[in-house]
């Protein structure tokens, strides 16, 4: 391939082998020769473990062993696990319990690990697991979001996690005083099961006095600190790798049980060990997401001004703090809190609870969406209800393009944003003109039309520092990140922008990502980092080698460095006619036995992080006899600033907003009254289709980011963060003049139906 133009619509390069199956995820590379691991875990939701007996099981064909709570406890391991905690509004610090990597004394959830067989075979450690003795006296289950009821922990007696705030409580409480008009909206925002299309897996080896661990996650060097700090070892005792990841989303980002477990199996027996979630075993351990319910109140002044915020949510953590659980609905919430809307007198206020059922973490947006959601379906409702256009009650209430930078009113800077231009291109592009034309054909046919606009920001999060490095072998360069890909497109996107910088032949870039030694440090994936972060890092490196190269260059020479240009495809130096490219000025620093010219680094930490923002508008049509819901027609256009990949840009969003339709039409997590979850099966849990997603009309309007070099914004998460509330204010659009006010996502079909039914009965006892 030659060298093309920039920000170019280039395939991904590693499809092909996903697609004729030769990818290598972590159940495909495992040693031929690893013993099996098989879990047992809790069948109730919450009790009290009064006998756990091993002993018949141990001597079970195939059994290496058997490895419970107390057995780490007994060989001095660190077996708390739990994540951080927020700072509630007193100034104390949030519930922070001991969350036991196998369970001990009690368990708190559905799915939670009580003990770790190890066999020859999968078959043998199940045989095993059934051979095992587990009584458990049950407890009263606490289930709902709301505190009391039965502790789940003594550091949280009334099971409240954290009591957090942040922004103008005294000023948004005055606002909503002396408004012309109040809004008030209460939205539940439901439970997702992550469901990435590969499950979770693992495995440990023994390499010499080391161990490796390969697990198919978002980044390997949290995870190399924690089982240091698990074992008592130092790091450099590990090796932890990343191979091909099917699907994240940030539910693949935190450490769990069976990756210590596993290790410690490995390293304690000497041998390789293996495990791979089941489907039904992933639905009832994985982190889930969202599950919380939030009443928003906004106020406005007689010309439909904002002047006012005020919003109260309750989340569910969860059995335990994940790894960063406490912070979703509180920090990361607040960073995009007003959206785009010029308004100084806001507040927010979060109670997390815990609950026995799974523990919730991010999920794609994490936080963001959530915050997004609640302020246009507030914004939606009230157009509504101040007989105000949706669109221009938007647009009256923007951040003016002369305000910027505009620090908001929880203390985030944003740095640009054009958001009435976006807004009239996706106008445009969604031909809201002939709507009422689309309107009157639907209901020719006795469906119901709706429209739903919804304008998002949000902010780039993860970590702000990266390193990049850059080697140069015989027949080409190697590039090495310290993000990692779990179906984003890095092996095309870094390697193609490492190529539009240099003018080295993408195709002799090799892609090198996801091992701990070959990778001194990195900040993995998540919150949507990794291209605006690494490829900063990436155009220092190439600055580095610039640098070096030129200097090397003017030796050579007998001149001074400054005589020599680099023009990002050959170097050019004064009074010669010799115009070396990259790989050359390589293979002449190696002749030259300059081995320390072959291998370039370079580490930044971003300031600011940028803020990804667009329209979407989503047109659905209801069939009120089945209650079935169609989406018919979507419309994005963002501001990403300048794109990379335009084509993998694309296909970000699309993944996105299909996410956010499977969550607003049909992902619906339910447990029984004891804790049992009734979703754990694709028979049961409603995961989008095909059939469920239209095309997607997708462009951009970008403005580009001052906070990074490149004037690059993210793109991984924000095809969700505009997806809930646009489905969602279009369903109540089509509903509005059936008599429906509200009704919470997913808008599954029996409850449209019965959302129908109930606003007849209603109209009729009227």
């Amino acid at each position: 391939m030659d060298k093309f133009g920039k920000s170019q619509p280039v395939k991904r390069f590693e499809d092909a082998r996903f697609l004729t199956g030769q990818g290598r995820y972590v159940d495909d590379i495992a040693p031929a020769d690893a013993l099996h691991a098989v879990f047992l875990r809790a069948p109730v939701a919450h009790g009290v473990i009064t006998e756990l007996d091993v002993a018949d099981a141990v001597d079970m064909p195939g059994v290496a062993m058997i490895l419970t709570g107390q057995d780490l406890i007994d060989a001095g391991c660190n077996i708390d696990f739990s994540g951080g905690a927020v700072t509630n509004r007193d100034g104390s610090k949030g519930a922070k319990p001991l969350r036991p990597i196998l369970a001990v004394d009690r368990v708190r959830h559905v799915g939670e690990a009580v003990a770790m067989i190890v066999a020859s075979s999968v078959a043998e450690a199940k045989d095993a697991a059934e051979a095992i003795v587990l009584e458990i006296d049950d407890l009263p289950a606490h289930l709902d979001l709301s505190t009391g009821g039965q502790a789940l922990h003594a550091e949280a007696s009334d099971n409240l996690a954290f009591d957090w705030g942040m922004g103008d409580e005294a000023g948004a409480k005055a606002a909503i005083a002396a408004a012309a008009h109040v809004v008030k909206v209460t939205v539940p925002d439901n439970r997702i099961i992550c469901n990435a299309m590969e499950p979770r897996g693992c495995y440990a080896e023994p390499e010499g006095d080391r161990l490796h661990l390969a697990f198919n996650g978002q980044g390997v060097w949290g995870m190399k600190t924690n089982l240091a700090r698990f074992l008592g070892l130092d790091k450099e005792t590990f090796r932890i790798t990343n191979p091909d990841v099917g699907g994240g989303f940030g539910m693949k980002g935190f450490d769990y049980s069976e990756y210590y477990t596993v290790s410690y199996a490995a390293r304690t027996l000497d041998r390789p060990v293996r495990w791979m979630s089941e489907r039904t075993e992933g639905m009832l351990t994985d982190n889930a997401g969202r599950d919380l319910t939030t009443e928003a109140v906004m106020a406005f002044d007689a010309d439909f001004k904002i002047t006012g915020y005020h919003i109260d949510t309750v989340a569910n953590m969860g059995a335990y703090n994940s790894g960063f659980a406490q912070f979703i609905q509180t920090d990361l919430f607040s960073k995009v809190m007003m959206g785009t809307y010029d308004v100084q007198a806001a507040y927010m206020r979060t109670c997390g609870v815990f609950t026995n059922t799974t523990p919730v973490d991010a999920y794609r947006g994490a936080g963001r969406p959530e915050a997004i959601f609640i302020l246009e379906r507030t914004m939606d409702e009230a157009s509504r209800q101040l007989g105000a256009d949706p669109w221009e009650l938007r647009r009256k209430n923007f951040i003016a393009p002369d305000k910027f930078p505009y620090t908001t009113a929880t203390g985030v800077t944003y740095d640009v944003g054009e958001f009435a231009k976006v807004l009239n291109a996706v106008a445009g592009k969604a031909d809201v003109a002939g709507l009422a034309a689309r309107k009157a054909a639907s209901e020719s046919s006795g469906k119901l039309r709706g429209q739903g606009l919804c304008y998002y920001i949000e902010s780039i999060l993860g970590n702000p520092e990266e390193t990049t490095r850059v080697d140069f072998a015989q027949d080409g360069a190697l590039i090495f990140v310290g993000t990692q890909s779990n179906g984003q497109g890095h092996e095309t996107v870094f390697p193609q922008f490492l190529s539009d910088q240099t003018g080295i032949p993408v195709e002799k870039i090799e892609f090198v990502q996801g091992d701990s030694d070959k990778i001194a440090q990195g900040g993995g994936t998540g919150g949507s980092r990794s291209v605006t972060v690494q490829n900063t890092a990436t155009l220092a490196t190439v600055e580095v080698i610039i640098e070096r190269f030129s200097a090397f260059l003017a030796e050579g020479e007998g001149i001074d460095a400054s005589k020599v240009s680099f023009d990002e495809d050959r170097f050019r130096i004064e009074g010669s006619n010799l115009t070396p490219t990259m790989l050359d000025v390589a293979e002449m620093a190696r002749v030259a036995g300059r081995d320390d010219l072959l291998t370039h680094s370079a580490t930044i930490k971003l300031d600011n992080r940028s803020f990804p923002n667009g329209a979407h508008v989503a047109e659905v049509e209801i069939d009120p006899q089945t209650g079935v819901v169609i989406v018919d027609r979507y419309t994005v256009v963002d501001d990403f600033g300048n794109l990379i990949n335009p084509m993998l840009v694309e296909g970000q969003v699309h993944g996105g907003v299909v996410q956010g339709l499977g969550q607003a039409l049909s992902e619906r997590t339910v447990f029984d009254e004891d804790g049992q979850l009734l979703t754990a099966s694709f028979m049961d849990y409603g995961m989008p289709r095909a059939d469920d997603a239209p095309m997607i009309d997708f462009s951009t309007e970008g403005t580009p980011s001052t906070y990074n070099p490149m004037g690059m914004k993210g793109c991984g998460e924000a095809g969700t963060v505009g997806a809930l509330a646009a489905v969602s204010n279009a369903v109540i659009d089509a509903l509005w003049d059936q008599g429906v006010r509200h009704i919470a996502m997913p808008f599954t079909p029996m409850r449209v139906w019965q959302a129908l039914q109930q606003a007849k009965a209603d109209s009729a006892a009227a």
